[in-house]
């Protein structure tokens, strides 16, 4: 219960539904208990009436006799049906507290982790699977509910059940009583045992379903590979062992739920037998009436589901127990990207790192090593080399999704640590180098990056990045659905949206991370004519493998594994003829048999 401890503000927030439903747990179990009582009364009265009925044999008596008996009987009946209607009523007014509760709590939980997730720095991303953290917030947290709704539910109502039934139960006849309750026990138990096998044997079928859908979806995904290497046959022999892994143990299951209901009602059934026949004995020696039997089959039939739900409910909080522990484990996970002084204002742009250094905290690789560089407002800077040079960690560092290991960056004169974090990146404007388009229209995606954007500022935004010809191609033009991940555009198209979604916000800081890897040089051209213009005004920083991307900026750096090679401006690396202009004849002279193949 340690783990679960977790969930106690909650009960604490939802205190009155738990105390309601507690309340009409209580108010349901009495009027539950009353219809055993009655009929215990109901068979007393026919045994006793039926005797006074035959002493007045042959007498007028006898007719007056049966019409107060039949009376007695109807009242007792529709006092039966009263008293059911009633359990019933409160039954609902039970759920809807509890079960209403439990369901509060599973939306404030799925919240809490949701935006604990969205604090987390980008480390935590790259230590942890998109699987593993959408199980957490969907599958861990149904268990939770299972806690939190129906196992306190039947728990209290287990609770408050014995503590009304058992001990009205010893005072009419303790021998029938422990008697009747004998099977009680091993039917929770019973079912406790059973529950774990079904347990387990789902989680198997589970994990075998997924690993099935895994495999089909990456066939579907692949099948343009699959037919090119003519490989369907082998992918349908194995899709035909992952299908018979999936039946082996779906089979398995199904037979061990076909042992649970038998059980149940095998020892449901040896509790009533036991029940009839001590009771018949104590019928016979006097200690009780044939009514008290019927009392104590009700009672034994009232008893049976909450002491079976006993094993059912220690399985559930088990599960719950493991699942909150789960999620526990990422709500303790802090972020060590916060704001030491919390400074909100508008920034110029002045971007200083001073001798920068980086290792990345999950893999260890250092990715920086003493980098220092300078950017006035308003300057733009062109960072050069090659993959794994540490191009993109410096664009990391600026967002501040990570920070340094060793050094200071500061932005406008202060440590980017004193800046809120909102602040600060809501006036970047960042284009990846991995391009992530949600499945929404493109005006939606473009206009992303601010609360509200006009649409001539959407427009705007498009045709600075060289997009307004291929959204005129498309039937519904900016209200076009790009599909998951952008899937239906193409790689230029989703780098240049990606580009109108980083400009339309009027950023102070400008960030192009390889953001023109995937169009071909004449689109590069006109998209680098369009951001000379935009460029201005604003701090910008293009990070490239191409050198064709740096003529634009006032200053360029060169890394190589982490280091500054060379610095200068364009032209003066060129002249300086080191590693620079090496990369920029080999790149020229490729692109120029790129045209010649053309």
């Amino acid at each position: 219960m340690k783990d679960l401890a977790h969930l106690n503000k909650y009960f604490r927030k939802y205190k009155w539904h738990l105390i309601l439903g507690t309340i009409f747990i209580i108010v349901s179990n009495l009027f539950g208990i009353v219809p055993a009582v009655v009929v215990r009364y109901s068979f007393d009265l026919l045994q006793r009436s039926y005797d006074i009925f035959k002493a007045f044999s042959g007498f007028e008596l006898q007719s007056e006799t049966y019409d107060v008996f039949a009376s007695s009987i109807f009242i007792l009946g529709l006092l039966i049906l009263i008293s059911a209607l009633l359990k019933g009523v409160f039954m609902f007014f039970m759920r809807q507290t509890i079960i209403v509760m439990s369901r509060h709590i599973e939306y404030d939980l799925k919240n809490e982790i949701y935006e604990h997730y969205q604090s987390l720095p980008l480390s935590f991303y790259r230590r942890n699977n998109t699987g593993d953290l959408m199980a957490r917030i969907s599958e861990d947290v149904s268990k939770v509910r299972m806690y939190v709704g129906p196992a306190i539910m039947y728990g209290i109502s287990l609770f408050t059940l014995f503590a009304m039934v058992i001990p009205f139960m010893f005072s009419i006849n303790p021998r029938l009583t422990l008697y009747s309750l004998i099977p009680l026990p091993l039917l929770s138990l019973s079912i406790y045992f059973v529950n774990n096998i079904i347990d387990k044997r789902s989680e198997e079928i589970q994990k075998s379903l997924s690993d099935l859908s895994t495999y089909v979806q990456e066939a579907f995904s692949g099948i343009r590979v699959v037919k090119a290497f003519v490989r369907e046959r082998d992918m349908d022999q194995e899709f035909d062992k992952a299908s018979e892994n999936y039946k082996d143990k779906s089979l398995k299951l199904a037979n061990v739920q076909a042992l649970f209901f038998p059980l149940i009602m095998g020892l449901i059934g040896l509790s009533v037998i036991l029940t009839v026949y001590i009771g018949s004995v104590e019928v016979f020696n006097g200690s009780i009436s044939t009514g008290v039997i019927a009392e104590f089959i009700i009672y034994v039939n009232m008893l049976t589901w909450p002491v079976a739900s006993l094993g059912w409910i220690t399985s559930i909080i088990q599960r719950a127990a493991a699942s909150q522990r789960r999620i526990n484990e990422f709500l303790n996970t802090k972020s060590e990207i916060v704001s030491t002084e919390n400074l909100s204002r508008e920034i110029e742009g002045h971007i200083r790192f001073e001798d920068v250094s980086f290792n990345y905290p999950d893999s260890g690789i250092t990715a920086l090593k003493h980098v220092s560089f300078e950017i006035s407002p308003g300057q733009s800077l062109a960072i050069i080399g090659t993959t794994g040079s540490g191009k993109s960690t410096i664009a990391n560092l600026i967002c501040r999704m990570y920070d340094t290991t060793d050094g200071t960056l500061t932005i406008d004169g202060e440590d980017i640590r004193k800046y809120s974090l909102d602040s600060v990146r809501s006036q970047i404007g960042y284009v990846p180098q991995d391009v992530f388009l949600f499945s929404d229209t493109i005006a939606e995606n473009i206009a992303f990056g601010a609360d509200s954007m006009e649409t001539a500022d959407v427009h705007k935004a498009a045709a600075d990045a060289d997009l307004l010809e291929n959204i005129d191609r498309f039937p519904n033009g900016f209200d076009t659905r790009v599909g998951e991940r952008g899937i239906t555009l193409s790689g230029g198209q989703k780098q240049r949206v990606s580009i109108a979604r980083a400009i339309a916000r009027e950023p102070k800081i400008l960030i192009l991370d390889d953001a023109l890897s995937a169009v071909d040089t004449k689109t590069e051209n006109a998209i680098l004519n369009a951001m000379a213009r935009i460029m201005k005004g604003r701090t910008s920083v293009i990070i490239s493998h191409r050198v064709s991307s740096a003529k634009l900026a006032d200053k360029v750096i060169m890394l190589d594994d982490g280091v500054v090679l060379e610095s200068g401006t364009h032209e003066e690396l060129l002249a300086r003829g080191g590693a620079y202009r090496e990369l920029h004849d080999k790149q020229l002279v490729s692109e120029s048999e790129e045209k010649l193949e053309i």
